[in-house]
C-alpha cells in the first residue's frame, strides 16, 4: 500500500487558486482585516494616510497595521521577521494581498506612528465598550517592569560616574609614572612604547570627558542617572530581585473579562503615587463615575486614597507593614493598638505610650504625632526585641490615620474582591511577557515605547475578545458597523 502523495510542483493548473482559499472563513486573521478596514486612518493621523500626487506611491497604512497586529498576535515583533512572514506565511500573504514590504518600511511605520497606534488601541477599547465587554464596576491597577533597549553598562548614576572617573585618574597616574620610568631607564625592557602609553592616556582622558559630560547632565536636569542608548529609560528592580534598565508600565484592567482599559508608561521605579491618576483615567475611559479599584500595597499613599474617595472611587488597597528595626514581627507598629478616648498607644505587653510631640515638615506642616514612654521602656525585659534605640520605643501616628483606618477596614471586609486582583491583572502580564515573549522593548524613548506597547495591549484585547465571543460573532459585529469606531 502506497503513501499519501502530494501534487507535483511543476504541474500546471488551468485555473489558479484564489487567494481567499488560503485561510478558512473562521480564521482569526479575518478579524484583523475587518477591524483595520473600518478604521479612518486619516482621522487617526497616520503618516501617508493620503496618497501623494507625485513620486512613488507608498503602502497604505492599513496594510502595515494589519501586518503588525498579526505579528504581535503570533509572537513576531521584529521588522525583519515580519518581512520574512510576508513572503512565506499563507495567512500573511492573504492578509496583505501578496504585498511584500521590506523591513525598513515596516520598522519606519512603527517609528512614525507612535500616537496613531495609541489611538487605535483606544478605538478597540471603545468597540469593546459598545459590545458590553467591560463590567465598569471593578478594575485592577498594577505596574510591571519591562526591559528597555538599553544595557546596564550604558546606564550611569552619579556614584558610578565618580567611581569610573576615579579609576581613570588612577590609571592615568600609573601610565605617567611608567613614562618617567621608561625615560630614566632606557636599557630596561619595555612592555609599551612611549607613543602607545601616550595614546592610552589620551583615550582615558577622552573617556573622562565623556563621563564628566554625563555628570553635568545629571546636575543640570536634577536627575539621578543617565542612560545613553535610551535617554528615557531608568534603572529599576523587578520581581526577580534583579536590577535592569527599563520602564514601569501602569495598567488598568476591567474585572469582567480581564480586558485592558488603559495603560501608561512611566519612568518611576515604584508604583507609589500612581493610584489616583490611573483610577481617574479609568473613570474617563469607561465613562463610569462610581468605580471600585483594587491595588497592591505599593499604591498605599494617603493623598491618592483621599483623591479616590473624593471622586466617588472606592479603593481596596493593602496597607503597608513596617518593620520595627529588630525584625521581630511581634513588635511591628501594627501590633501597637491606639485608644482614641485616652489618646494613647498600648504595646503588645500592655504598656501605655503617651503623646510626646508633633512631627512637622517644611512642605506640609504637621504630618503626624509621636507617642512614647521611655521610662517604662528602660525596665522592659523585651526591649531588645522591640527596638534598637537606647532610649526606648516611639510610635508615629499619621495625621490622617483615622481615614487610613477606614480604608483598611473596608479592604479587610472586602477581601474577596481584593483577592481577585492577581487573577484580573497578572493574567495580562503573564500572557504578554511570558506567553508572547514581549518582556522587553524594541524601540527607544518613552513615546516610541508607548506606541509599541499599544500594539501589545491591542493584540491582547483582540485575542481575549475572540476567545469570549468567537470568530464568527466578532466578524458579524464588525461587518454590521456602518460607521468607523471613532465616530
Amino acid at each position: 500500500m502506497g503513501y499519501i502523495k502530494g501534487e507535483e510542483r511543476g504541474q500546471t493548473i488551468l485555473l489558479p487558486e484564489s487567494i481567499d482559499d488560503y485561510v478558512h472563513e473562521d480564521n482569526p486573521v479575518r478579524i484583523i482585516d475587518a477591524f483595520v478596514e473600518q478604521l479612518d486612518v486619516l482621522e487617526l493621523a497616520f503618516e501617508r494616510s493620503t496618497s501623494p500626487t507625485f513620486g512613488r506611491p507608498p503602502y497604505n497604512p492599513k496594510v502595515l497595521l494589519k501586518l503588525y497586529l498579526y505579528g504581535y498576535l503570533n509572537r513576531v515583533r521584529s521588522s525583519r521577521r515580519l518581512e520574512q512572514e510576508a513572503a512565506r506565511n499563507l495567512e500573511v500573504i492573504w492578509l496583505l494581498q501578496k504585498l511584500k514590504p521590506d523591513y525598513k518600511t515596516i520598522a519606519d511605520f512603527r517609528k512614525d506612528n507612535k500616537l496613531a497606534l495609541k489611538k487605535v488601541f483606544r478605538q478597540f477599547v471603545r468597540l469593546c465598550d459598545e459590545w458590553g465587554l467591560y463590567g465598569k464596576e471593578l478594575v485592577a491597577i498594577d505596574g510591571t517592569k519591562m526591559r528597555a533597549c538599553n544595557s546596564k553598562k550604558n546606564n550611569y548614576s552619579a556614584k558610578k560616574l565618580e567611581r569610573h572617573i576615579r579609576y581613570i585618574d588612577e590609571k592615568i597616574e600609573t601610565y605617567m609614572k611608567e613614562l618617567e620610568t621608561t625615560d630614566n631607564a632606557e636599557t630596561q625592557e619595555r612592555k609599551l612604547s612611549v607613543q602607545e602609553v601616550q595614546q592610552r592616556i589620551q583615550e582615558l582622558r577622552n573617556r573622562k570627558q565623556t563621563y564628566q559630560a554625563y555628570q553635568e547632565t545629571i546636575d543640570k536636569k536634577g536627575c539621578s542617572e543617565v542612560s545613553t542608548t535610551d535617554p528615557n529609560a531608568r534603572l529599576m528592580s523587578n520581581n526577580n530581585n534583579t536590577v535592569d534598565v527599563g520602564y514601569n508600565v501602569q495598567t488598568t484592567v476591567d474585572a469582567k473579562h480581564k480586558l485592558v482599559a488603559d495603560f501608561k508608561v512611566t519612568t518611576q521605579a515604584n508604583d507609589l503615587g500612581e493610584l489616583a491618576n490611573m483610577a481617574l483615567r479609568a473613570q474617563v475611559v469607561l465613562g463610569k463615575k462610581e468605580l471600585e479599584v483594587v491595588a497592591d500595597k505599593g499604591y498605599y499613599k494617603v493623598d491618592d486614597l483621599k483623591t479616590c474617595v473624593k471622586n466617588h472611587i472606592t479603593p481596596y488597597v493593602a496597607k503597608q507593614t513596617y518593620s520595627n528595626g529588630t525584625g521581630d514581627k511581634e513588635f511591628y507598629p501594627d501590633k501597637f493598638h491606639y485608644d482614641a478616648e485616652e489618646n494613647i498607644y498600648r504595646c503588645p505587653r500592655g504598656i501605655e505610650l503617651y503623646f510626646a510631640k508633633k512631627r512637622t515638615s517644611k512642605e506640609k506642616g504637621v504630618i503626624g504625632y509621636e507617642y512614647r514612654n521611655y521610662a517604662a521602656c528602660s525596665s522592659c525585659p523585651v526591649k531588645e526585641r522591640c527596638t534598637r534605640s537606647a532610649k526606648g520605643r516611639s510610635i508615629f501616628r499619621h495625621i490622617d490615620q483615622d481615614f487610613l483606618d477606614t480604608i483598611n477596614l473596608k479592604t479587610e471586609k472586602n477581601k474577596d474582591k481584593y483577592r481577585l486582583r492577581q487573577m484580573i491583572i497578572e493574567h495580562v502580564f503573564g500572557t504578554i511577557k511570558r506567553g508572547w515573549g514581549a518582556y522587553y522593548f524594541l524601540t527607544k524613548r518613552k513615546r516610541s515605547v508607548t506606541g509599541e506597547l499599544s500594539l501589545s495591549f491591542l493584540s491582547y484585547n483582540l485575542r481575549r475578545v475572540i476567545s469570549i465571543l468567537g470568530t464568527k460573532e466578532v466578524l458579524a459585529k464588525l461587518t454590521a458597523r456602518k460607521s468607523p469606531a471613532l465616530a
